[in-house]
């Protein structure tokens, strides 16, 4: 590059000074030596100018100080908006290091993702998913130059159109993406979480048979982890628990009684030895991501338009939607202690409404104090309490209508008892909704 007129020789020299000083250099002097020396010789620097640049956005304090008297929330966003530049500024320069080096698909794919969490933290949402799109071109890119059958960020595009609605666009993305890895087998669990989002993303999008197909699948590899004691049997449970409410869902009623009868089967092992062996892996997040697949959260979507995305690890949705997702819980708290009053009164007209939007409130629930503590289930195991009595209202109330919704509840509370690994009073409670459903005989052990 052509430098005369355009850099100062003195801030040449300065950036350089400022590169080769033995002292440690603060992160703010490296980007501003960066900016100077990628115009002078863009070939070595740009690469190290993005580089510099993410760091700095991600750096503790980065961006406006608070004044006395900020308000906090305005405050932040000032950061997080200061903080978005940085990262705007690492995709331009990204974009214009030379195709022909080597590691600029991966420099520019960083970039690109730094810079589309910015935008959704701010709520610029499609600005973001057009920033996942093009990390998909250059993934795709990477892949037909490697021979690689995964194709980087088809994971990311397909959470971004299921936030939109836009169910069956995610759900071919994620068929691609485990057609890709499923021949690689489990890979510690990598491949359960993308098969969670594929069911979730099928689910939504109406397609029942391959739905159900991709849960049999999640279903056959936790057995055959567990089975080798690659696995904890728990998460075989909690699959066959998700996979009997879905085949019921779609009206497959015969085949989700037969995979009961499976889950009471790993259950009752449960119950007599506990885990083969100690596990520390992923069990209670698995199960929280199942627990919206039970069906509660779809009958009652999150104001604000995005939504989240069915089967995906929260960590994985945008801020903006866990946000809402997790803030409706004071407005559904309100909602049902109306409705417990109301019901009371006339539980011909609000007693069922109740038991569904308890339901809703107590997966939520759940779902936002397992990310938080270890001892999550202190918080939500008086919801799951509540759950099985006010269901047991409506079985002694409207028997037809109401037996099998105290059968949800019990199997609900059946596995919370087995995510805190009591798997006695988990047993007993399964049992209860398998007598509930006329599966099990009463007097049956």
């Amino acid at each position: 590059m052509d430098t005369s007129g355009t850099v100062d020789q003195d801030d040449i020299v300065r950036a350089q000074a400022i590169l080769l000083a033995s002292g440690r250099r603060t992160p703010y002097e490296e980007v501003d030596a960066y900016r100077v020396l990628a115009q002078v010789s863009p070939a070595p620097y740009l690469p190290r100018l993005v580089g510099a640049l993410l760091s700095l956005s991600y750096e503790p304090g980065y961006g406006s100080a608070p004044r006395r008297g900020d308000d906090s929330a305005a405050t932040a966003r000032q950061r997080q908006a200061a903080c978005l530049a940085l990262r705007e500024e690492a995709v331009v320069a990204a974009r214009a290091v030379d195709p022909a080096e080597p590691a600029r698909a991966d420099l520019l794919y960083q970039a690109l993702d730094s810079c589309q969490k910015g935008l959704y933290e701010l709520g610029r949402r499609s600005e973001g998913l057009a920033l996942r799109a093009e990390m998909l071109a250059v993934g795709r890119a990477q892949a037909a130059r490697t021979g690689g059958s995964a194709v980087k960020g088809l994971g990311v595009w397909a959470a971004g159109l299921s936030e939109e609605g836009r169910c069956g666009e995610a759900a071919d993305a994620l068929t691609e993406l485990v057609a890709a890895i499923l021949p690689d087998g489990p890979r510690e669990g990598t491949l359960a979480w993308s098969l969670l989002e594929w069911i979730g993303a099928l689910h939504e999008a109406g397609r029942s048979d391959e739905a159900l197909a991709a849960f049999g699948t999640l279903v056959d590899m936790e057995a055959a982890e567990a089975a080798a004691d690659r696995g904890p049997m728990a998460c075989h449970l909690y699959a066959l628990i998700g996979y009997a409410r879905m085949l019921g869902t779609w009206g497959r009623g015969d085949r989700a009684a037969a995979v009961r009868q499976e889950a009471h089967a790993v259950l009752t092992e449960l119950a007599a030895t506990g885990e083969r062996r100690s596990w520390s892996g992923y069990q209670t997040s698995f199960w929280a991501v199942l627990l919206p697949l039970s069906g509660a959260d779809s009958e009652r979507p999150v104001s604000g338009g995005a939504r989240p995305p069915l089967g995906a690890d929260p960590g994985g949705w945008s801020p903006d939607v866990r946000q809402r997702y997790f803030d409706s819980r004071t407005a559904l708290r309100e909602e049902v202690d109306a409705l417990v009053a109301r019901a009371a009164e006339d539980p011909d007209g609000y007693l069922a409404e109740l038991v569904r939007l308890h339901r809703v409130l107590t997966v939520r629930s759940a779902v936002y104090w397992e990310r938080r503590t270890h001892l999550f289930a202190d918080r939500v195991r008086g919801l799951f309490d509540e759950g099985v009595e006010l269901a047991r209202r409506l079985a002694r109330h409207r028997p037809a209508e109401g037996t099998p919704v105290l059968a949800e509840a019990l199997i609900d509370r059946s596995a919370l008892w087995a995510v805190t690994k009591e798997f006695g009073p988990a047993l007993d409670d399964f049992r209860q909704a398998m007598r509930c459903l006329g599966e099990m005989d009463e007097d049956a052990d």
